[in-house]
């Protein structure tokens, strides 16, 4: 498995290593390890993983004091800037082998189509750097670079992407 199946995973099962919308914090941290960054506020919690951030709020059931996934994202992008192991959580490395800086739309496109999956163009995403596509039977947007130099200072290497790059994988 490379970590181009995991995002293509990602984006047709919504999920990681068995976990995503409607997960606890722990059924995630029994799958991605207790080193993360926890940022509660307004009734809210984020857990921050480096690659993978989750979002939780209060039990939609209404049980009470637990809080359930409402969305995640794969932040590619994080690893443009940061190479450090602790940005990939362990059991991510473990199952997938190394994960790249980069990850070419084409690519991932590819792979998502061997899966069975189509993937559409949002027409309606308000962004003009970004470009957000929707994969079929999933709650997945995949969002790649349109634009490398968005604040056009004339150099996009600051920003570290490419046009063409994904730059995440958000399901909600």
């Amino acid at each position: 498995m490379s970590a181009l199946d995991f995002y293509a995973h990602v984006a047709v099962r919504g999920e990681v290593l068995g976990v995503g919308l409607g997960a606890d914090p722990e059924a995630w941290e029994a799958a991605l390890g207790a080193t993360c960054l926890d940022v509660p506020g307004g009734g809210l919690l984020r857990r921050d993983y480096g690659l993978v951030e989750i979002n939780f709020s209060p039990d939609p059931q209404g049980r009470q004091g637990q809080m359930s996934c409402f969305g995640f994202g794969v932040k590619i992008q994080r690893l443009l800037y940061d190479q450090s192991p602790s940005t990939v959580p362990s059991p991510l490395s473990r199952e997938y082998g190394e994960f790249a800086s980069r990850v070419p739309f084409k690519e991932l496109q590819t792979a998502i189509l061997a899966l069975g999956h189509t993937i559409e163009l949002d027409k309606h995403n308000p962004s003009s750097d970004m470009d957000c596509y929707r994969v079929s039977a999933s709650d997945a947007r995949i969002h790649v670079v349109v634009d490398p130099d968005p604040y056009g200072s004339g150099d996009p290497a600051p920003y570290g992407r490419q046009r063409g790059d994904v730059w995440s994988v958000e399901v909600c």
